[in-house]
């Protein structure tokens, strides 16, 4: 029988959680409790990357 989290679902191994691809710097990033509710929503890794959407990127 599989653990039980304490909000009564099932708790979800590291290699079961979800990741997405962040479109800024390409980098996969997983799932976070603090995402939880907005998880659909989330589109970028982090506060860098999502300030960085608009800029034109500097490659030589």
């Amino acid at each position: 029988m599989p653990k039980k989290h304490v909000n009564g679902r099932a708790a979800q191994l590291p290699a079961q959680r979800r990741e997405k691809i962040c479109p800024v710097c390409g980098r996969p990033f997983a799932w976070r409790r603090r995402w939880a509710q907005q998880w659909d929503e989330v589109v970028y890794c982090s506060e860098r990357c999502r300030r960085g959407r608009n800029r034109p990127s500097t490659s030589p």
